[in-house]
């Protein structure tokens, strides 16, 4: 047997067991860099991919950082069409899923803030710039609609209260949840974010609408204006 068919028979074998290991415990005891190499083995066929898993979780941190990446960020690490296809497929599938689980509560979706922030993560997987999305909930606390409201430029984005608000009366929305991006990696939110916040409440809660949350995402971690009381929901 010559080289090359040696090193096929040996990659193939390892893909083989990378599956018997993920669907024996879902991924739970496999390194994040084993899912990705799992991951690209789907649209890198006939090659090994071990080392270029290891050296994008190297150069992105984590899956979840290499979704959310720019396409200018994946045409860098030399992502290919066809694998960046493949990324913006599942991501595109993470969003959709993480809209039924929320939709699909017995509960508010308030009650399980983590489903809310993986589901916002999803929603903005690649963006350069700033995006302000807005989710309008119903009486029962159950997700109508997500919409984005506004795109902005790399470190801001303005959206005018009376917009969301007319969006609302347009859903028969109760309430709303708010989250946009900060591309530039900190998700503190900004002296504008604070302000524009402060409007957008003031402004719905003249019609009875109430703003649950606003969260600001970046770099993986989030801020809850309403975990750290920037927001009071009692009023």
């Amino acid at each position: 047997m010559d080289t090359e068919k040696q090193e096929k028979k040996d990659y193939e074998g390892h893909r083989r067991r990378l599956k018997e290991r993920f669907l024996k415990d879902l991924g739970a005891s496999m390194p994040e860099y084993e899912l990705l190499e799992l991951l690209l083995t789907y649209c890198l066929p006939r090659c090994d991919v071990k080392p270029r898993a290891k050296k994008l979780i190297g150069t992105f941190g984590s899956i979840s950082q290499l979704l959310s990446a720019s396409d200018e960020r994946l045409k860098q690490a030399g992502i290919t069409d066809n694998m960046r296809a493949f990324l913006r497929l599942v991501s595109l599938i993470s969003s959709m899923s993480n809209w039924r689980r929320l939709n699909g509560q017995d509960k508010p979706v308030l009650s399980n803030q983590d489903y809310v922030i993986d589901y916002c993560r999803s929603r903005i997987p690649v963006s350069d710039v700033e995006e302000f999305h807005v989710i309008f909930l119903n009486a029962g606390l159950t997700p109508i609609e997500d919409k984005l409201m506004q795109k902005g430029t790399v470190d801001a984005v303005f959206v005018h209260p009376r917009e969301i608000l007319k969006q609302a009366l347009n859903n028969g929305a109760t309430s709303v949840i708010l989250y946009h991006n900060h591309p530039a990696g900190r998700c503190r939110p900004s002296k504008e974010d604070i302000i524009t916040t402060s409007e957008i409440v003031k402004c719905l809660s003249a019609a009875q609408i109430k703003v649950w949350d606003h969260i600001v995402l970046a770099d993986g971690n989030h801020f809850s204006f309403r975990e750290n009381g920037l927001i009071d929901t009692k009023k």
